[in-house]
């Protein structure tokens, strides 16, 4: 998809209140007053996109843009959350990285072990959302791999309501940046969903992975919504900023994910080209807050 000349114009009056075309500065978003914004979505970002920052800067920093949540930090950075009033919008720690996952057998009994011990951590903290992995095929089919995924996830599940947690599997694309990655399609996860058969197993739909991997984004949220329990962005292709150099209509994208009821978090987890970090996610959230 192409932007045509509306809907540029339609994106430099989001980003900046109909002022004269440009990008946000670092004066904007540290001197002006945090965004005005719909509450619509809950916004957040993921930690690892803004590394020149401590989790501390960080935190300061997105409650001066105007909200409070960040994705991807584990029990060592969650009092430094707290004591920012910042929420951690999905937590990690238990999974033993993207490759090795819940696919393979070998990892069950770690696996089983860690969130076990991470799963009442995070009620404990009143957070909600923990991820996992499928893992890499390694060869295996995928039926195969489902299955495994379903037995392991099902010893861990009944901790996972007991606490009010939701265990979250993320969707990756395995063309581009996660070669040979399991739960790379959106069907799949969805059967896997089925099989765990629990409202505290969900997917993390990451719409710039799965714009890779298969498209039909709005068309997939109308209609798996129910499984989906928590949603990234980046701009595609590239991983970058949600601006008009790249393909994905995010507006439309985040009308689509309220009409379901959505009240779960949009986390914005890519990696901006430009100088200032945090202008271009202050642009992210602008473009997001539908």
């Amino acid at each position: 998809m192409s932007f045509d000349s509306g809907r540029r114009s339609s994106f430099k009056k989001m980003i900046l209140g109909g002022a004269a075309a440009g990008t946000l500065t670092s004066l904007d978003w540290k001197e002006t007053k945090p965004l005005a914004l719909k509450g619509n979505i809950n916004h957040g970002v993921c930690a690892w996109t803004v590394p020149s920052l401590t989790l501390d800067e960080l935190c300061v920093a997105i409650k001066k843009i105007g909200f409070n949540a960040i994705d991807l930090v584990g029990p060592k950075g969650w009092d430094t959350l707290k004591a920012h009033d910042v929420e951690c919008s999905m937590c990690n720690g238990a999974e033993l990285g993207i490759p090795n996952g819940w696919n393979d057998l070998q990892y069950h009994e770690q696996l089983i072990k860690n969130f076990t011990e991470v799963i009442p951590q995070v009620a404990k903290y009143g957070y909600k959302n923990l991820i996992c992995f499928s893992g890499n095929r390694k060869g295996m089919d995928d039926e195969t791999g489902m299955k495994n995924c379903a037995e392991g996830i099902k010893k861990i599940i009944g901790i996972a309501e007991q606490h009010g947690v939701i265990i979250q599997m993320e969707l990756l694309n395995s063309r581009v940046n996660h070669k040979d990655y399991m739960c790379d399609k959106s069907a799949w996860g969805i059967e896997l969903c089925k099989m765990v058969g629990s409202e505290n197993f969900k997917l993390l739909y990451d719409i710039y992975h799965m714009q890779i991997d298969e498209g039909d984004i709005i068309r997939s949220i109308q209609t798996n919504h129910q499984y989906f329990g928590h949603y990234h962005t980046a701009g595609n292709p590239g991983r970058n900023e949600l601006d008009e150099t790249q393909e994905i209509y995010y507006p439309a994208i985040m009308k689509a994910i309220v009409a379901t009821g959505y009240k779960g978090f949009v986390s914005h987890e890519f990696i901006p080209k430009s100088e200032d970090k945090l202008a271009a996610l202050a642009q992210a959230v602008q473009i997001c807050d539908v």
